[in-house]
């Protein structure tokens, strides 16, 4: 199965996200440009836009990054209840055509400021079972003609998408990425997401979760493609592993002092793989070698809760490990974002692919 390997653009209106440059610009078309075609030159094959209520509009960035690039495939992060099935459908596809088949798709259903757009946040069970109905109709969108639709929360009459995905091989359609660590989540995934993407956990409980997705989507009686995989983590190489743990726990420690740091949603103890990751720390600072889970103790959340630290070599190690599992999807990053793309993409790639 092929390896995929993508990088992380933050796509955040205040500067100095997880400790990156905080220069004039930072968000700028020529910045995002800029670290797009490291993207392209330093051997990744995209990377990840982040959405959220308050960051710039993630499916117009990754629009203006794909008519500025040749290859970059942006993982464009986009939320049910901001977006409806068909007008994304439409969207997407438009994206799709026009970029040469570049686009890939994050679908994320963990909470954010929805009633600021309009929407409801609902429990938990409803927010899932609105992301498996939008994934499944968006898929026959993109794929059928003339698609009629009556759903719990979406419905459609006769709609049919004037431009199509492109079509390549087995690919179909944009890769549906997914993620959420909740048996609701879990369900949505093994029926409806084409990547399942895990925040760095041990390898202990990365392989529960792919056996236990593995089973759900029996269960489920998936139609698609058997799921895959994919790994999203921070990932802090240096030259030496010595010199890796001496700038890791010196970055932590300006953490702990608030440098650096985003103010901590108060929601992200209520998630279920959010306060997977923050319970690591009471097993210890450092696990399977190279996870580092202090960050997590000072305000570092989602992909920055835990880190690979290392050299080159003892990441790359850590990342064939995940791949012996069944990982087969990585999204990395650190900061300073410009030089790690250079930095991982000369050092670390070659030694994983």
């Amino acid at each position: 199965m092929t390896q995929e390997f993508l990088w992380y653009i933050p796509n955040q209106v205040e500067p100095g996200h997880r400790g990156d440059d905080a220069g004039e610009g930072h968000n700028s078309l020529d910045r995002l440009v800029e670290l797009a075609t490291l993207v392209e030159d330093h051997g990744w094959g995209g990377a990840l836009l982040g959405t959220g209520w308050g960051r710039p509009d993630t499916f117009t960035v990754a629009t203006a990054l794909a008519a500025r690039t040749t290859s970059f495939q942006p993982l464009v992060a986009i939320r049910p209840g901001y977006w409806r099935p068909a007008n994304f459908a439409s969207a997407a596809s438009t994206l799709d055509e026009l970029s040469g088949g570049r686009l890939l798709v994050n679908v994320v259903s963990g909470l954010d400021s929805l009633e600021a757009y309009g929407d409801t946040e609902g429990d938990q069970a409803q927010r899932y079972a609105r992301t498996r109905e939008f994934m499944h109709l968006v898929r026959r969108l993109w794929t059928e003609e003339d698609v009629t639709f009556d759903g719990e929360h979406f419905s459609v009459r006769g709609s049919t998408v004037a431009t199509r995905p492109v079509v390549r091989g087995d690919r179909r359609h944009p890769r549906l990425y997914f993620g959420g660590a909740s048996e609701a989540a879990q369900r949505v995934a093994a029926a409806e997401a084409d990547v399942q993407l895990f925040w760095g956990e041990p390898l202990e409980g990365v392989a529960e979760r792919i056996a236990h997705l593995r089973s759900l989507s029996e269960e489920v009686g998936r139609e698609h493609a058997p799921l895959e995989f994919g790994l999203r983590i921070t990932t802090l190489v240096r030259d030496t592993t010595d010199e890796a743990w001496a700038d890791a726990e010196a970055k932590v420690a300006r953490m702990a002092e608030g440098v650096g740091v985003t103010p901590v949603d108060q929601r992200r103890g209520s998630a279920v793989g959010q306060q997977r990751l923050l319970d690591l720390a009471g097993r210890g600072d450092v696990l399977d070698d190279c996870l580092y889970t202090a960050p997590g103790k000072y305000g570092g959340g989602g992909a920055g809760t835990t880190w690979l630290v290392g050299s080159a070599g003892d990441v790359a190690k850590a990342l064939r490990r995940y791949q012996d599992l069944g990982v087969t999807h990585f999204i990395l990053s650190d900061t300073p974002y410009r030089e790690e793309i250079v930095r991982l993409g000369d050092q670390l790639l070659p030694l994983v692919r």
